[in-house]
């Protein structure tokens, strides 16, 4: 099973209906966490599940979202609600009160992976402006690989090459 995740796109149109293009003739499931800063009848929306973010001022997608497809369940949210620029905690809780293995989120431009207590906790970073250590990529997505044993992480950059530094593999609780 793949998830293709992205964030804070923050009105780049063009770089999401390259990356649909992209993964079009794929099995995938398609994810945004928030801050696109388009308006929810956006024909691309037709091929992603999308979230509520801070710069989302139309305040027409939901702040989060439970994703279940085949066993896993992903808990779909932006982040700011659950004060990721701290830590990632009440993220953690709320993916754990919605019995998810999965918590996607973006807002703070900086991608991040990690596991904790059986939860893979993921940040694609931003798609548009990204910031931190990898902001000279000029923006990254996230492909998420899942196996019964484990879960195998590939970031992207912009020209849809995956990022050879950032690759993670977790094993599955």
């Amino acid at each position: 099973m793949r998830f293709v995740v992205v964030s804070d796109s923050h009105g780049d149109r063009d770089i999401l209906v390259q990356l649909v293009a992209q993964y079009q003739d794929q099995p995938v499931t398609m994810l945004h966490c928030g801050d696109s800063e388009l308006t929810t009848d956006d024909p691309l929306f037709d091929q992603m599940t999308v979230v509520q973010g801070n710069m989302d001022f139309n305040g027409q997608f939901p702040a989060q979202v439970v994703v279940p497809v085949a066993n896993e369940r992903i808990f779909l949210t932006h982040g700011h609600l659950y004060g990721v620029n701290g830590d990632l905690m009440r993220l953690l809780l709320a993916a754990q009160e919605n019995q998810a293995n999965l918590a996607f989120y973006g807002h703070t431009h900086q991608l991040a992976c990690e596991m904790h207590e059986g939860v893979l906790l993921l940040n694609p970073g931003s798609i548009a402006q990204p910031r931190g250590q990898f902001r000279d990529l000029k923006g990254t997505y996230a492909v998420v690989d899942v196996t019964p044993d484990q879960y195998q992480i590939q970031y992207y950059n912009r020209q849809f090459e995956p990022v050879s530094q950032l690759h993670f593999t977790f094993k599955r609780a």
